[in-house]
């Protein structure tokens, strides 16, 4: 048979339609196959911009012998690992019993049934240190099928019955000082950070960080967040040129980062960077979140306004060759005076391989109308390079937190394209993805994929659209988050017990739920946020009992390795502050819709003209919209906002009148509201004591 990813809408498994490997996609008929040939399965799994998935494709997938020998004793079957998450999480955890380790590529082999019974990640295909070559592994595993098989399947059975042993129950309670001091202990005071390298940025930590900074006034915890966004946005992890941050740094000062830009990394980031900017004013941290947005924007939109998953690492063959620079390519295409200017300014040392250097801003050049004039020298030149190739596939779940973060931040930075990406994107999510309240993972080019939504889709989403609703008054994104929350409760949740894949799903060797924040926010996480934030705008006990549910599953984390709970420590400040509610009345004007939309909006889900959001950024000097940037950014992070018209359709809006014709603002907790205010200045004195 030929190789069957031709017709995938995963770009990862595209790039390997023309493997001599007979792949075939996960599905039924390829475990159907296996168990009519009596062959083990070979599962591989990666990613678009992973480098050692490449690597491990170009010695061993693009070799015919290679392919021949999976051809005759294996089924062959790769999964994207960002497009089917439930398949990953359940052989990346056997990976990492079996071995002490994971990673990508993951090489598993399983029984017809799925069973794992042997598991590794990267193969080289000449053994080299200590590592058996890819050909060994593959003969050793043919001969045991053959000669021990009851062996192999007492194994696989023994893997699938530890992964579904009951997990570790934690107190149920978060204790937040605590948490602050583990994560002092483990912090690099020089470099900032957790931990050595290699170093991941710890967005979520840093957002708990910053609310608990706004919750109990603990110096210590903002100067960790300050110093971590520093030294991260000055090194080389973050692109000096373009903006956007590499998926993490090789070493412990954040010099030479893993290239692959990710959208999850960049969108988490820009929330941070906003975050910090509120309660700092730092510039540095709002030129970062700006240009991380424009980033967004420029190399990781599409046509569709939805936003790409992720750039790849490697360029022509080379990890970073697009980055990176030599003193004599500068001095090639720069003036002599300036090139050694930007060779000290930016380090350029021989930072990376080869004498190449990525590029780094240590400190604020002292002439920043120099800086500016040679950075756009080198970001032409740059693009003249071959571009590192996009994965285009559209993550429901990434978009989510993008869509989040592009709200905020175009609302506190009062930059309006932000939001108005963020309404595109939502629209694509709801239009293409969803069916019904029933979510799709994935799409390409407009074309839903078939992949189900697994629970950090739902939460994510949801949790974007109920940001939405705030900044644009559309009441269309409440009822689409209500939609989705409500299938969450129903196909997510069982006797209290969150898992990561819908009841009515696909059914695996075991149904995965994970509470670890790890490199993106855990679905659980995600959920608990969510229903704080509806049930918030509600009132509905339903709700904030499903959160703490959902909260519950991440306390035992918390305890012992706060840096694996980042998102759910963040949630649980927020609940612990209030949590809580702003509610926003406008006059209605000639165009209101009396559908309870935003003003201005045509249709349903329209918001590119509400009222809120002229206010808030035409320049008409409007006090809603003031009102509004004062809610999103002196109100603690987590707060739920809507701002509207009386009688919106959301709970929080009932009887929330104006003040003499004038737009108002709500403060309250639980529904119950101080006396509204309709001076900015009023509004963030009422914010201030609730810090």
């Amino acid at each position: 048979m030929a190789n069957e990813l031709g017709r995938s809408t995963s770009p990862y498994l595209r790039q390997h339609a023309e493997n001599p490997v007979e792949w075939r996609e996960w599905s039924e008929q390829a475990f159907a196959e296996a168990r009519e040939r009596d062959v083990p399965v070979f599962l591989s799994v990666g990613y678009s911009a992973c480098h050692w998935c490449h690597v491990m494709a170009h010695e061993s997938f693009e070799d015919a012998g290679t392919a021949a020998y999976l051809s005759e004793h294996f089924v062959s079957v790769k999964v994207d690992r960002e497009e089917r998450p439930d398949v990953d999480a359940i052989y990346m955890a056997a990976t990492v019993a079996m071995t002490g380790q994971g990673g990508w590529p993951m090489s598993v082999f399983l029984t017809p049934t799925g069973e794992p019974f042997f598991c590794g990640t990267y193969f080289p295909k000449e053994a080299r240190g200590g590592m058996a070559s890819f050909g060994q592994v593959l003969e050793a595993i043919t001969d045991a099928w053959q000669h021990r098989r009851e062996q192999l399947d007492g194994i696989g059975k023994r893997v699938v019955a530890q992964l579904g042993a009951e997990q570790a129950v934690g107190p149920e309670t978060f204790d937040l000082d605590r948490a602050v001091e583990l994560l002092k202990a483990d912090f690099d005071p020089v470099d900032g950070g957790f931990g050595r390298s290699p170093k991941f940025p710890p967005s979520m930590v840093l957002d708990f960080l910053l609310r608990h900074h706004r919750r109990t006034g603990d110096e210590d915890a903002l100067a960790m967040v300050a110093q971590t966004c520093s030294r991260m946005a000055r090194g080389g992890m973050y692109d000096q040129l373009a903006g956007g941050f590499a998926r993490y740094s090789v070493d412990g000062q954040w010099v030479v980062p893993h290239f692959e830009k990710m959208l999850y990394d960049n969108a988490l980031l820009l929330d941070v960077y906003t975050h910090w900017w509120t309660i700092s004013r730092d510039p540095l941290a709002r030129r970062i979140a700006e240009e991380t947005a424009d980033f967004l924007l420029a190399e990781l939109g599409t046509a569709e306004g939805g936003f790409a998953s992720a750039l790849d690492a490697d360029t022509e063959g080379e990890e970073g060759k697009y980055y990176v620079w030599t003193p004599s390519e500068l001095r090639s295409v720069l003036s002599p005076d300036d090139a050694d200017w930007v060779i000290q300014l930016c380090d350029v040392t021989g930072t990376f391989e080869h004498g190449s250097s990525v590029l780094q801003l240590r400190e604020d050049p002292a002439d920043e109308v120099r800086w500016h004039r040679v950075r756009d020298v080198l970001r032409r030149v740059r693009s003249r390079r071959t571009c590192p190739g996009r994965d285009d596939k559209v993550v429901a779940a990434w978009n989510g937190l993008a869509i989040t973060a592009l709200t905020r931040a175009g609302v506190v930075l009062e930059r309006p394209g932000y939001v108005e990406a963020a309404v595109g994107a939502a629209r694509l999510i709801r239009d293409v993805h969803l069916d019904g309240a029933r979510l799709y993972r994935t799409s390409r080019d407009g074309v839903r994929g078939n992949a189900d939504g697994v629970l950090e889709d739902y939460a994510a989403f949801a949790q974007g659209c109920l940001t939405l609703l705030g900044a644009t008054g559309d009441v269309e994104w409440f009822r689409t988050a209500e939609a989705l929350l409500g299938r969450v409760l129903e196909q997510f949740v069982a006797d209290g017990t969150y898992f990561d894949t819908a009841a009515d799903a696909e059914r695996l060797v075991w149904r995965p739920q994970d509470a670890t924040d790890n490199a993106t926010p855990s679905g659980v996480s995600l959920a608990a946020e969510a229903l704080t934030t509806l049930a918030s705008l509600t009132g509905s006990d339903r709700y904030a009992t499903a959160a703490d549910q959902a909260l519950a599953a991440s306390s035992a984390i918390a305890t012992r390795a706060p840096r694996f709970a980042g998102r759910a420590l963040a949630v649980a400040e927020t609940i612990t502050t209030g949590p809580l509610e702003i509610a926003i009345t406008i006059p209605a004007t000639p165009d209101s819709s009396p559908s309870g939309a935003a003003p201005g909006s045509s249709a349903p889900g329209s918001t590119a003209s509400g009222a809120v959001a002229s206010a808030s950024f035409a320049g008409d000097g409007g006090v809603a919209g003031e009102l509004l940037q004062v809610a999103f950014g002196d109100a603690p992070w987590g707060t739920a906002i809507v701002a509207g018209l009386p009688g919106l359709g959301v709970p929080l809006m009932d009887g929330r009148g104006l003040v003499g014709g004038q737009p108002a603002a709500y403060v309250c907790r639980k529904f119950t509201c101080q006396l509204p205010v309709t001076a900015p200045e009023d509004l963030r004195k009422a914010l201030r004591p609730l810090h």
